[in-house]
């Protein structure tokens, strides 16, 4: 019989099936306690190809509008530098 070193294993609890679902349970049961309600909702992925060819062309239009330049000092005037 050979000796076998200890191992930094989890402990068996933490390997069933189910209880990283429980645990997510747990922690919104808290949150709803505390007053709090989940939302949750779906936003552009900004690092998509698609989403940067939109932004080049919504800037490069705005950028010709003649109104470029009363805008950009609007987005100016209400901006926190």
């Amino acid at each position: 019989m050979t000796a076998h070193a200890p191992t930094s294993r989890k402990p068996a609890s933490s390997n069933k099936p189910g209880s990283s679902n429980k645990k997510v349970q747990d922690y919104r049961a808290r949150q709803r306690a505390k007053g709090m309600k989940l939302v949750q909702f779906w936003v552009p992925d900004t690092r998509s190809a698609a989403f940067k060819a939109q932004a080049k062309r919504e800037s490069l239009l705005i950028a010709q509008s003649p109104h470029d330049a009363d805008d950009q000092a609007f987005i100016d005037s209400i901006s926190e530098y």
